[in-house]
């Protein structure tokens, strides 16, 4: 008898058991649940199933899950990543009680990817049964919506030949999306008293000429464009300094965001970064002039893949044959773990199901949708690791 995904019933129980587990990110939101009880969930589930299970963590209490349907040996391994965490659930009612409606399932993380990562789970409990040489593993991993830990541990330990990343696509293939580096810019000025300018030097003005600045590079990235991203851009996202009317301000930091394009390069950003940085050493009072340091605090590449890449290629004709029409090619806005995997030479494409909601207060996934996920996600195992 031919694999087979399970019936929608048992899709959507499964849905809905991954949305009821609260996994939001600590990191993210401090005294968040972590990543803990869902790895036990995915754990029990895929044990059960008859897959072989590790659990890796470079911090004990932030696991993710390794799920392997194991092959007769000899063929590529097929490695299927979805994430475990999510954001936070301020403002939302009910956010781990799922509700079902004219096919969506409602709540915080349904489609920011458990339904993703149910697809994955439900193409490695088929495959196990379709007598394959190739092993199909499903990376449920941690942190991805902070720092990536959850994926970089998995890449330290697991080897495969292709890669699908089962974020939300609307059921389109991703084969490109942005990077983005966060930039700190700090102003060091002296406290006194405001009714002494003569001692005082103000660091929060001091950052007036990095915010011009930065407003020209805005409209100088808004002008050229990727053909599947749009343009480049950069913002402030936050400014802190002072700490009361009467004193001159000693310090203020603040953090920028630049959502950076395939062909864009660190030493690029870099010059970037010093040009913000000059502006505001250009004081007109160097005697009094304030302090400034910049530093890069976290980059994430982008990334892209080749539109003819056999996992695309493959990808793309499984899911023409489930919807009777050639998936889009598209780029995504955000970031994603896909960046890890193809720069660990893993060839990697991004499909997942359809929805709505991402960090939203009303959040989704279409359930068929999932379904046909996790078919051309099987479809696309019998023939990379038959």
């Amino acid at each position: 008898m031919p694999a087979a995904i399970a019936p929608p019933a048992e899709v959507e129980a499964l849905v809905a058991a991954l949305v009821a587990v609260d996994s939001v990110n600590p990191s993210l939101v401090p005294g968040g649940a972590g990543e803990g009880a869902i790895a036990d969930f995915v754990t029990a589930r895929a044990t059960a199933a008859g897959l072989e299970v590790e659990r890796v963590a470079s911090q004990p209490d932030r696991p993710s899950v390794l799920v392997t349907a194991r092959g007769s040996g000899g063929g590529r391994t097929l490695l299927l990543c979805g994430h475990l965490d999510t954001v936070g659930v301020e403002g939302m009612e009910a956010p781990h009680a799922p509700v079902v409606c004219d096919g969506r399932l409602h709540g915080r993380g349904s489609y920011d990817m458990k339904g993703g990562l149910a697809a994955c789970l439900l193409a490695a409990e088929a495959a196990a049964g379709a007598g394959l040489a190739g092993d199909v593993v499903v990376a449920a991993v941690a942190d991805e919506e902070h720092s990536s830990l959850g994926i970089q541990d998995v890449l330290a330990r697991v080897r495969a030949d292709a890669c699908v990343v089962t974020e939300p696509t609307a059921l389109d293939i991703v084969i490109a999306h942005k990077g983005f580096a966060w930039w700190e810019i700090e102003a060091i000025g002296r406290a006194a008293h405001g009714s002494r300018p003569d001692l005082g030097v103000d660091a929060i003005t001091a950052l007036a000429p990095v915010l011009r600045e930065l407003a020209l590079l805005e409209r100088e990235l808004a002008k050229k464009a990727h053909p599947l991203l749009g343009p480049a851009s950069v913002h402030a996202s936050t400014i802190t300094g002072g700490v009361e009317l009467s004193t001159y301000p000693e310090r203020c930091v603040l953090g920028i965001e630049r959502r950076t394009l395939p062909e864009e390069g660190e030493v690029r950003l870099q010059a970037e970064l010093d040009r913000l940085a000059a502006a505001g050493r250009e004081r007109r009072v160097p005697d009094t002039a304030a302090g400034i340091v910049a530093r890069s605090t976290l980059v994430r590449r982008p990334f892209s893949v080749e539109p003819d890449e056999p996992i695309v290629l493959l990808v793309g004709q499984e899911a023409e044959r489930r919807l009777g029409r050639a998936p889009r090619r598209a780029g995504h806005a955000a970031w994603m773990d896909a960046a890890f995997t193809s720069a660990a030479g893993i060839p990697t494409v991004v499909f997942g199901p359809d929805g709505a909601g991402a960090h939203a207060l009303e959040e989704w996934v279409d359930l068929a949708s999932v379904r046909t996920c996790a078919e051309v996600l099987l479809a696309t195992a019998e023939a990379f690791c038959a």
